[in-house]
């Protein structure tokens, strides 16, 4: 049983909801990321998805697109962010789940970049652009070499689209709250409970809601139908915010920690 699954299981049996969190590997930069992922353990986080920065990240907002602008301008490829992993394994066992787009893992080259990934300590990625009807030839060599595949559930997606997407999904599904791109909202949708309420009738696997969660009340709101929240503009606006100042990383640290207690 991979981190993933075995951190979900925990929470079942404690009887809690779990909070994943997004940041950008790089971003202000790759020792930073580091240092941010550690504090993110220490207060409680469940799962990181550590995002490979891109040039065009199409499904995410102006404050992800930002950071991946920074993370690109420092030089930090997925090269990188492989390496990265490995030094935190050394210290830490936080299930780390990779955030990217297709290209980056066709230019290092699928087999290189799932075995690279395995021996690091990633316990799986998702590939917003990758469709589960393209994903076949991935999902195999990624299973193969024991990384969860995770899958993005739509308002939109269909009932047969879902029962795609929880056929090759591992670890988790991903529901979307809203169509669009990343990025904090005032409001969550409605519509997200109904995707949830679909994606069960075809998956067993937990599900987690991300895009738009911005504040303790909407953590709240979502872990009572989901089984995890998912936090990332955000957290990533207040390190743009933040960075450099004295004692940033504890400051992050401490608007995470809310979020954390939002859920207990």
């Amino acid at each position: 049983m991979g981190r993933i699954r075995e951190k979900f299981r925990r929470m079942e049996l404690e009887g809690r909801k779990g909070l994943v969190v997004y940041i950008t590997a790089g971003d202000p930069d790759l020792d930073s990321t580091g240092e941010i992922v550690l504090e993110l353990d220490r207060r409680g986080v469940d799962i990181v998805e550590l995002g490979v920065p891109f040039s065009d990240p199409v499904a995410d907002g102006p404050t992800i697109q930002r950071a991946s602008e920074r993370a690109l301008r420092n030089g930090v490829r997925l090269e990188d962010v492989l390496g990265l992993v490995g030094e935190l394994r050394k210290r830490s066992e936080l299930p780390i789940l990779l955030f990217s787009y297709l290209n980056p893992v066709l230019n290092f080259g699928l087999e290189r970049f799932t075995r690279r990934a395995s021996e690091e300590g990633v316990d799986g990625a998702l590939v917003l652009d990758l469709p589960p009807e393209e994903a076949p030839g991935y999902v195999e060599t990624m299973w193969k070499h024991g990384l969860d595949t995770v899958f993005l559930a739509a308002p939109t997606s269909t009932e047969e689209r879902i029962k795609k997407i929880a056929s090759l999904s591992t670890g988790f599904v991903y529901c979307v709250s809203r169509t669009g791109v990343t990025g904090e909202r005032d409001r969550l949708s409605p519509e997200v409970r109904a995707t949830v309420e679909k994606v069960r009738r075809h998956s067993e696997l937990p599900v987690a809601v991300g895009f738009g969660i911005s504040k303790p009340e909407h953590v709240r709101e979502v872990a009572e139908y989901a089984d995890a929240v998912v936090v990332g503009s955000a957290l990533v606006r207040r390190i743009e915010e933040l960075a450099g100042g004295p004692g940033w990383i504890r400051q992050v640290g401490s608007f995470v920690g809310e979020l954390v207690r939002a859920l207990r």
